[in-house]
């Protein structure tokens, strides 16, 4: 396992890091809990040392408390993230920040997530929507300066909203954001443009999600796939977007000479092969998965010609939206 700088916050994390949304919330049905155990203490054999939840997350924080607990002294980081009070996901303009992140909301939701988590403190505490228009507003940062001297917190992060990478910038600017989660991949290649080099300039840390878009960069999605009643997929993929994704997935795999079941691999690489890149938290509930995902931190990234390649395939939408 390779490591990289977390920004300037002088923490050192795996390259591959562990997205724990699938491992406890409903939507994404078929998780078993022992088999996510079982995973999660294999990640963490392999290196893994940062490991991403949330308190909207089901039993995601509980489970992996249980298991950080187990590997103490390891130096295993955890993210959280407290949900907006509004429970709007994304933010939306126009909202003070008193409706999403008052103080009171902050601290009640931390202390939650450290009492099911078992955990004394979190290493990182983001806010899981956020919204420029919230900067010198509210009193939150008041509250996330005081959670860390009381420590209970190390860093603070926000979690950007779905496809608005630019929707961070100015809070990286004036310096009161310590790390940056954000959706980028081979299709949704936007951050490129200007949140990456903000955050290099700026020393925060950049923790990718969706690297593999929610399964489409898994080469296992086709025109007829299905998905159980209640899994968030069945709407992510509804319609003909499974088609587009078996469609979009075939064009790179023959530009790029690869067969399908490479495509996780190369994903992944294409992601870490961004200097401003701290981490990849990939969505992992089986030890095949967790093996095969933290075999790609070897050090070895795309050529220069692979990635002009992959540039051609950049396929800019929000599955997240109805279809």
């Amino acid at each position: 396992m390779e490591f990289r700088a977390l920004g300037k916050t002088g923490l050192n994390v795996s390259e591959i890091g562990y997205g724990a949304w699938g491992i406890g919330a409903s939507n994404w049905v078929g998780a078993q809990e022992d088999e996510s155990i079982t995973a999660l203490h294999r990640a963490i054999e392999l290196g893994v040392n940062f490991i991403d939840t949330a308190r909207g997350y089901g039993e995601s924080e509980r489970i992996v408390g249980q298991v950080v607990r187990e590997h103490a002294g390891e130096g295993v980081l955890v993210a959280t993230k407290v949900p907006p009070k509004n429970g709007t996901f994304p933010a939306p303009g126009g909202i003070d920040p008193a409706e999403t992140f008052p103080g009171e909301h902050i601290r009640a939701s931390l202390e939650k997530s450290l009492q099911v988590s078992g955990l004394e403190a979190f290493d990182v505490f983001q806010f899981h929507v956020w919204n420029d228009e919230w900067i010198g507003r509210g009193d939150w940062q008041e509250t996330i300066n005081a959670l860390k001297q009381e420590g209970k917190i190390r860093l603070f992060g926000v979690s950007i909203n779905d496809y608005q990478p630019e929707n961070a910038i100015e809070l990286i600017k004036i310096g009161d954001v310590d790390t940056v989660q954000v959706i980028y991949n081979i299709f949704h290649q936007q951050p490129e443009e200007r949140l990456l080099p903000v955050c290099q300039e700026h020393g925060v840390g950049v923790i990718v999600r969706v690297a593999l878009d929610e399964g489409g960069l898994t080469g296992r999605i086709i025109a007829d796939s299905t998905f159980d009643e209640g899994d968030f997929r069945s709407s992510y993929f509804a319609g003909d977007r499974a088609a587009q994704v078996e469609q979009h997935v075939a064009a790179l795999t023959a530009d790029l000479g690869i067969e399908l079941d490479q495509v996780p691999e190369t994903a992944l690489r294409y992601v870490l092969g961004h200097p401003a890149v701290s981490t990849v938290i990939a969505g992992m509930r089986s030890v095949r998965n967790v093996e095969r995902n933290a075999a790609t931190s070897d050090g070895r990234l795309l050529s220069a010609a692979e990635k002009s390649v992959i540039a051609r395939h950049r396929w800019e939408r929000n599955f997240y939206q109805p279809a």
